[in-house]
């Protein structure tokens, strides 16, 4: 197999990956919006499609194949740029890069910023690479997060959100060897940490 083939059958996995995927968010979303309408007696019913549809999220960020990365250089000052507008700001300090596929690392940082978006009228990225690492925080200007709930755990919002991207986004920094957090604080921060292209390995 050449290199070409490679890549093309790599986003060719992304392509379907998200395609199947839109099926099990769409139940749970359409779980979620119908849920305070059911009765008590159809709960349980709701409760197992939702648990359907969440194994079947789960099945397909698990398939080796589909979740194969496409490692490159990646400039995270750039990437992360590029996702600015009048409601996001970015600050980037350096200049960090790491190894990862940037399709998908663009996409982690974009559920992060939407995730945002939901709780407050902006977002502030913070990109600046330290300690052999590159660190990204995402920090929104809502009301914070419930500290009794796991933001990371599907189906629990404490605004109407089904913590899908989040768990998303999670995945893909643990794919690239590095890690997403809840930062404690009066605001929602996220922090992305990454294996730095430059430090110690």
């Amino acid at each position: 197999m050449t290199g070409a083939d490679r890549v093309s059958g790599e986003s060719s996995g992304l392509a379907l990956l998200a395609h199947e995927l839109r099926s099990p968010v769409a139940a749970l979303v359409a779980l979620a919006e119908a849920a305070p309408t059911v009765p008590p007696s159809g709960r349980r019913r709701l409760v197992g499609l939702a648990a359907a549809a969440a194994s079947d999220i789960e099945r397909l960020l698990t398939d080796s194949e589909l979740l194969s990365l496409r490692i490159e250089l990646v400039d995270l000052g750039l990437l992360v740029s590029a996702l600015a507008t009048d409601t996001v700001v970015v600050s980037v300090e350096g200049r960090p890069t790491a190894r990862a596929d940037p399709t998908r690392l663009r996409q982690a940082i974009a559920n992060l910023v939407a995730n945002g978006l939901r709780h407050g009228a902006h977002v502030a990225i913070a990109v600046v690479e330290r300690d052999a690492r590159v660190v990204v925080d995402v920090e929104d200007d809502g009301p914070g997060v419930d500290p009794t709930l796991d933001p990371f755990e599907l189906g629990v919002s404490g605004a109407g959100s089904s913590g899908v991207g989040l768990w998303l986004a999670r995945g893909i920094a643990e794919a690239h060897g590095g890690s997403l957090v809840l930062v404690p604080g009066p605001r929602a921060r996220f922090r992305l940490a990454l294996p730095s292209a430059s430090g110690a390995p």
